[in-house]
C-alpha cells in the first residue's frame, strides 16, 4: 500500500487547448486545465451538473502526445500525483498552486476521422456493390 499515497485518477475533458514549453534543458511540458463532472438530483429532483477543475502537468514523451492528439474538449484519463508549490508574481503577491502530475494518459473517445462516409439520407438504405453482383439476389430477366 506504500505506493497509494498520493495517487490521482480522472476522467474528464480538457478545458483548453494545451500550452507546451521546451525548457533550456530541452525537456518538453504541457499544461492544461482539465474538467470533471458529477451529476446529482437536488432536493426538487431535478439533475444537477456540478464541474470541477484541475491543472493538469505532463512531462517528455506524455507532452509530446498530448500536443499531437489532445486538444480543447477532448476526454482523456489521466493518472498522477498532487504536487503543490508557491511562487512569488509580478505583483509580489505569493500564489499558491496545486497541480497533478500526470504519470499516465490515455485519449478516450475514439479517433476522430475526416474520411468517414457520410450517413444516408433519411428512409433510404445505402447501394452495396456486393448485391448487385451476388447470383441469388440478382433478377433474372
Amino acid at each position: 500500500m506504500s505506493t497509494l499515497r498520493n495517487k490521482v485518477q480522472l476522467i474528464g475533458n480538457i478545458g483548453n487547448d494545451p500550452k507546451v514549453a521546451v525548457l533550456e534543458s530541452g525537456s518538453k511540458t504541457v499544461r492544461f486545465a482539465m474538467a470533471t463532472n458529477e451529476y446529482y438530483k437536488n432536493a426538487q429532483g431535478e439533475k444537477v451538473q456540478s464541474t470541477q477543475w484541475h491543472n493538469v502537468v505532463a512531462w517528455d514523451k506524455r507532452a509530446e502526445v498530448i500536443e499531437q492528439y489532445a486538444h480543447k474538449g477532448k476526454e482523456i484519463a489521466i493518472e498522477g500525483k498532487l504536487v503543490s508549490r508557491s511562487y512569488t508574481n509580478e505583483m509580489d503577491v505569493k500564489v499558491y498552486v496545486t497541480e497533478i502530475v500526470a504519470t499516465e494518459i490515455l485519449l478516450l473517445g475514439g479517433k476522430e476521422s475526416q474520411e468517414a462516409e457520410p450517413a444516408p439520407e433519411k428512409g433510404k438504405t445505402p447501394k452495396t456493390p456486393a448485391k448487385a453482383n451476388n447470383p441469388k439476389t440478382a433478377k433474372t430477366a
